[in-house]
Formats: structure tokens, sequence, C-alpha cells
């Protein structure tokens, strides 16, 4: 199948009315098919203050897009025989052993009960018992109230890990899905089997040999003048996520290019820390599309995009947050797989596979129509507006 041009054209339309309806600030979309770049438009600014306009070089937090190249990272690993994914984290981080979780009806953090450690598959499929300050649950205000969200200004990687282990997880371990910081918490696994910090490994293992050279969890040097501003349409938190907004809508800036705790990250976040441009994310899509591009095994690559989940995610009963829809959408290592595109009611392939990040960033790669999409903007929380599945709409739409 090809695209119809003047279709494609509709995506430039639709990205102009949330620029001009002051939803975004500024966005971008980038398509490829069969590795051919078949579109690229921007709009808007990436910083309303000094009218910068969002462009193709545009440095933008791509936050929980971020998961999928850690997964990656981990499955390399997984490969070369130093462990397997059936391991229990503790084997790695000494903190993680004695959990305890949290007793069917639970009311407070005290009421407990002894559980398993969760395995490495359980920390890549969000199955763990681990959760994100964000979603509700006991668990979860525990991580709130504790300041635990693996932020850039947070401190190390080693630390912010065994702090999370002290608190009781949310449910027996591989029993129920919940988003959550698992996927942080490898990233401190790869360091300790590498022996390199997180985003060395990632640079001499992923970045560096996909020339992936803007993409890293501080801006690049020479990149602050790229790098875009950080909006919510919230009076409050930006991580708010499916709070009220105000009924006319606003762009509250919420992270300044020259004030950011990304120009100097402390923290490396494999769940959610790395900043980077668009066209460095397609070549990281493409990696995953093209059966690895010799950096791992293509057999890997499809093991990690087929569900992992006994059903949907639905199915397993998640009272979380998530990047994705829930019914017909499964979930694999570090990314959602389409199981049934008229569940999900948006328009798809099987095995679809895809994740977001907090700053409304997207992508998704199509095995059946050899696709790979990647969209930027910057407006916290991702749940704000219904940007995904209209822009999946408009791709397919403009098919022929």
């Amino acid at each position: 199948m090809a695209f119809d041009t003047n279709k494609l054209g509709r995506i430039g339309d639709w990205m102009q009315t949330y620029v001009d309806r002051k939803r975004f600030a500024g966005c971008s979309v980038l398509v490829a098919q069969g590795g051919q770049e078949v579109y690229f438009d921007a709009k808007g600014q990436r910083d309303t203050d000094t009218g910068q306009p969002f462009t193709r070089d545009t440095i933008a937090r791509i936050y929980s897009m971020t998961k999928p190249v850690t997964s990656v990272g981990i499955m390399m690993l997984a490969e070369r025989g130093l462990f397997h994914l059936d391991a229990p984290v503790s084997d790695f981080i000494p903190a993680f052993a004695d959990m305890r979780c949290l007793i069917d009806g639970a009311t407070a953090a005290d009421q407990t009960e002894p559980c398993q450690t969760p395995t490495l598959h359980q920390l890549l499929t969000h199955t763990s018992g681990l959760s994100y300050p964000f979603n509700p649950g006991i668990t979860a205000k525990a991580m709130d109230e504790a300041d635990i969200l693996f932020r850039a200004d947070q401190g190390s990687l080693a630390e912010m890990t065994d702090r999370v282990a002290a608190l009781p997880l949310a449910f027996h371990p591989g029993t129920r899905w919940e988003y959550s910081v698992g996927i942080d918490v490898l990233g401190r696994v790869i360091e300790v089997v590498s022996g390199k910090s997180l985003e060395a490994f990632l640079v001499d293992e992923i970045l560096g040999p996909l020339g992936m050279d803007e993409t890293r969890f501080s801006v690049p040097a020479g990149g602050i003048d790229r790098f875009a501003s950080l909006y919510t349409p919230l009076a409050g938190s930006a991580y708010g996520m499916n709070a009220a907004k105000p009924e006319t809508p606003v762009l509250r800036c919420v992270d300044k290019p020259d004030t950011s705790p990304f120009l100097n990250a402390e923290m490396h976040s494999g769940g959610g820390g790395l900043v980077g441009t668009i066209d460095d994310y397609l070549k990281f899509a493409e990696m995953l599309r093209t059966g690895g591009a010799g950096l791992i095994s293509p057999k890997t690559l499809d093991f990690m995009m087929r569900n992992h989940l006994p059903g949907d995610i639905a199915s397993m009963g998640p009272a979380s947050f998530a990047e994705q829809p829930m019914e017909g959408m499964g979930f694999g290592l570090g990314g959602a797989v389409v199981l049934n595109p008229g569940r999900v009611r948006v328009p798809s392939s099987l095995g679809d596979f895809s994740w977001g990040g907090m700053a409304s960033t997207f992508f998704w790669i199509d095995p059946v129509l050899d696709l790979s999409v990647v969209f930027f903007t910057q407006l916290a929380p991702s749940s704000s507006y219904p940007a995904r599945p209209q822009l999946k709409a408009l791709i397919h739409g403009a098919m022929t």
C-alpha cells in the first residue's frame, strides 16, 4: 500500500489546529515506509516566549519513550547469556530480597504479607507489583509521599532503586498489570551487569552505533538553543494525569530550557530520562522494524514485540494510567502490541508495536505496512488530548 500525498497533507492541518487552539505550543510528525521518508512537517513553536519555531532539529523530552531503549539494552545482555528473564531482581539489587506486598483489600501501607521478589520479566512487562506515584492506590501514594519518580534532578539510580525496594508492592508479582518504574529498576540492573553507567552502556551499545548523537540523558553540548520548553494545560501539577483542564485552553510552561534539570541530569532514568530529536528516534524505530541493525538479533526483537500477557492489558485488571489503550492491546517487552484493532478502537495493524511519553510524544512501527511513525510535542500530561488515536487515523486514512 502507498500514500495519497494530498491526504497526508491533512496531518499538517491537524497539527496546526492543535497549535491554533493552544493545545500544543508546537509539534512535528515524521513518517517512513519501507525505510524511505514519506512525510515530515512541523507546526508551532518550541518556546512561546521567544517565538522560536518547533523545527526538525528541536530537542525534546521523550520521557517514557526511553523505556523501549532500555528494554532493548536489557535484552542485548540477556542474549549474551548473562542472565535469564525469570531471574529475581534481587540477584542484582539485594534490597529487593524479602519483599512484601499489600494484602487484598488493604487500606494502609502497613497491611502487607510476604511475597515473591519480582523477576526481570515482570519488571519489563509492568506485572511486578511496582507502581508510579501518579497511579491510584496505596503504593502509589507512598511513592508520591516519598517523592520517588526518578526525575533528572533526583540523585543516583542506585539510591533510588533501593528506596523503591523499601516500599510494599501493590500486588503479588505476576497477578496484575500496573504501569510502573520497573524499567527504571532495570536500568540499574544494566549498570550492575555491565559495570558501566546506564548512559555509557546505552551510548556504547545503542545510541552511538545507530547515530543517535543528540539523544542523551542531558541536553547535548550546543543543543540548549534547540531544546523545547515543556507545557501543561493544567493549573496544578503537570503530572496530574487525568486531572481536569480549565475550560479555556492555556499553555503554562513548567520547564524552561535555560533552567531545566535536563541540562545536567543527575539521574539516569531508564524509564523516562532521555531527550533527543525526532530523526534520532526514527533511527531507533527503524532498527526495531528492520530486525536489529546488527545490534541485537531479529529473533530477540520478534520475542520482544510479541504479547507477553495472558490476554490484553484490560484482562489483567489495571487501575493505573497507561500510555496506550488497554482493551485489545497486549504488552511486550518495553512497549504495547495491537492484538485486536477493533477492540483498541483505533485504526491499526495486527502487531503494531508502540509506546509514548509523558510529554505526549508517541511512536509506532507497523510490521504489516512497513511503517515507522514518530510524533513529537511537549505537553504534559499525555492524557490531555486524544492526539495519538487521531494521528493513527490520519495515517491510515492517507493510504491507497
